[in-house]
C-alpha cells in the first residue's frame, strides 16, 4: 500500500522560510515523478513544483526563485525549500506521486504566512 506523508508546514512570518518533507512507502519512489501542489479552499489545486526521476525540476512562476524541490532516492524522500515566504502562499500543500498506473496523495499539511 502506497503512503505519502507530509510534514514541515506552520506559521512563519512573511519573509520567513519553510521546508516541507514528503515521506513516501509501499511503492518504487526511485523512478517516479514527483509534485507539489496547493490548494486554498475554494480554489483550484494548483501545481507548484515538480521533480522527475533524473531529478530535473519544473516551478510555477510565481514560486521560481522562492521554492526548491529537491528529492532523496535513498530515503525516499521529497522536499520543498520555500523562502521568501508571502501571504499568498498562505494555503495547504500536498505532495504527489505519480506512476504509470496511479497517482497518489499524502494529506496535505497547512502553510500559514503571517503579514
Amino acid at each position: 500500500q502506497v503512503q505519502l506523508v507530509e510534514s514541515g508546514g506552520g506559521l512563519v512570518q512573511d519573509g520567513g522560510s519553510l521546508r516541507l518533507s514528503c515521506a513516501v512507502s509501499g511503492g518504487i519512489f526511485d523512478f517516479n515523478k514527483m509534485r507539489w501542489y496547493r490548494q486554498a479552499p475554494g480554489k483550484q489545486r494548483e501545481l507548484v513544483a515538480t521533480i522527475n526521476s533524473g531529478s530535473g525540476t519544473s516551478y510555477l512562476d510565481s514560486v521560481k526563485d522562492r521554492f526548491t524541490t529537491s528529492r532523496d532516492n535513498a530515503e525516499n524522500r521529497v522536499y520543498l525549500q520555500m523562502n521568501s515566504l508571502k501571504s499568498n502562499d498562505t494555503t495547504v500543500y500536498y505532495c504527489n506521486m505519480l506512476t504509470k498506473s496511479a497517482s497518489y496523495w499524502g494529506q496535505g499539511t497547512q502553510v500559514t504566512v503571517s503579514s
